[in-house]
């Protein structure tokens, strides 16, 4: 990489961090457009029941899901020898097309398809802006450089899905996922005039970055992933019905739960950051125990109003500080396949979106109320810190006793 002066660096971090800013309104505003995305998609179902045709446009969220899931191996995979910042560049333009085509499809059926498509490039964005944020920053910052760019995740559910979900309840859907469209050109533009060019990694090929799942341990941390974080999902995909069905609070209290989550998961993310490149092990441990609890309380507390603005910062907050330690978990125990090691990462995030949406809306379609999938979500993060400590321990078998030592937890150190 070429010298770089403090000023463009960051720069370029903040640029990076801004696409992350993007990506996370055209990931989560459907949370809060369900009810209007329902009516306008199926308006007969709307009519007859609500409460069943909110659970099926959650097969939006599903369907976005499911697209990272495909297209962040799949891209990492093909792009390994592509130059960082051409990589990033070229995502943000598929961006930009999945987006417009999700707000000009003219039915729920194509609607899916925009979304999957819109998808593709979620996961290996992240990897490769990540690991450009990294590079940027200095050696050893792997869960600073992706804390860097989910920033701008969290900075969008605190403010801009917030005033985005009020454009769409004010205006159409549709002219919400437009506005993010323009979010993602101004990005590219960001990009191009800011990040240094950056090679890719020395002998970068996509037989070396299939490698990566060959390895029982990044198995196991993508299933820690996919399966804690969808605890997380199972009650954010339905935050809207809960703040309106259940808490009794109006349409309009929906963006500021939202921009309380967005806070919580700043907050979250910040800690993660500082404290991931210390201790991975002990992050992500504390990290599934905190979206256990915190999951409990929301499923008690969210009925009546001040509950629900407590434990969705609460929510928020628990699942982001575990993110950057499982990013650096990722990719630590896939050497030679860093960039799918963080396309991993995003893959099995959004299972965890996929399958925490999909279960809530089968119990919420059972009629065991709106709160019900915070339930489901204790019992997945469960699982998750479950797979956690099973993956540490088999680290403890493979390694001699004499790296034994709190030290070998960090990131760089994990094997």
């Amino acid at each position: 990489m070429e010298r770089v002066a403090p000023a463009r660096r960051w720069a370029a971090v903040l640029s990076l961090a801004l696409g992350g800013f993007a990506v996370g309104l055209t990931e989560f505003v459907a949370m809060g457009l369900l009810p209007e995305m329902a009516q306008g998609l199926l308006p007969g179902v709307y009519d007859r029941s609500v409460a069943d045709a909110v659970a099926r446009t959650g097969w939006a969220i599903t369907a976005y899901a499911l697209g990272v899931v495909v297209g962040a191996p799949l891209l990492a995979a093909l792009t390994a020898r592509m130059a960082r910042k051409t990589l990033v560049v070229l995502l943000l333009a598929l961006f930009v097309i999945g987006t417009v085509a999700s707000a000009m499809a003219p039915n729920f059926p194509l609607v899916l398809v925009a979304r999957f498509l819109a998808a593709l490039p979620h996961g290996a964005y992240f990897g490769a802006a990540g690991m450009v944020a990294a590079t940027l920053i200095g050696p050893g910052s792997q869960a600073k450089g992706f804390a860097a760019v989910l920033s701008g995740l969290t900075a969008a559910n605190v403010f801009g899905v917030p005033l985005i979900t009020s454009l769409g309840q004010a205006t159409n859907w549709r002219i919400a996922y437009l506005a993010i469209a323009g979010m993602f050109v101004l990005t590219l533009i960001a990009v191009l005039a800011t990040v240094p060019p950056i090679a890719a990694a020395p002998g970068g090929s996509p037989r070396a970055e299939l490698e990566a799942f060959r390895r029982p341990q990044v198995w196991l941390a993508a299933a820690v992933a996919a399966i804690g974080f969808a605890g997380f999902f199972s009650v954010y995909s339905y935050i809207a019905p809960i703040t309106t069905h259940v808490a009794g609070l109006s349409e309009s209290a929906v963006p500021w739960v939202l921009a309380t989550i967005g806070v919580g998961m700043t907050v979250g993310n910040l800690l993660g950051g500082a404290v991931g490149d210390r201790n991975i092990k002990r992050s992500m441990t504390l990290g599934m125990i905190a979206v256990i609890v915190t999951v409990s309380l929301f499923g008690l507390l969210a009925s009546h109003p001040v509950g629900l603005f407590l434990t969705a910062f609460l929510v928020g907050a628990a699942c982001l500080v575990n993110a950057p330690a499982l990013q650096a978990r990722l990719i630590s125990v896939a050497p030679g396949a860093q960039l799918m090691g963080a396309a991993i990462n995003q893959s099995a995030t959004n299972v965890a979106n996929s399958l925490g949406a999909a279960l809530g809306g089968v119990v919420i379609a059972r009629g065991l109320g709106y709160t019900s999938p915070a339930w489901v979500g204790v019992v997945l993060a469960a699982v998750g810190l479950a797979l956690a400590l099973v993956s540490f321990r088999l680290d403890r078998r493979a390694l001699p006793v004499h790296e034994h030592h709190p030290d070998a937890t960090r990131a760089g150190a994990v094997v």
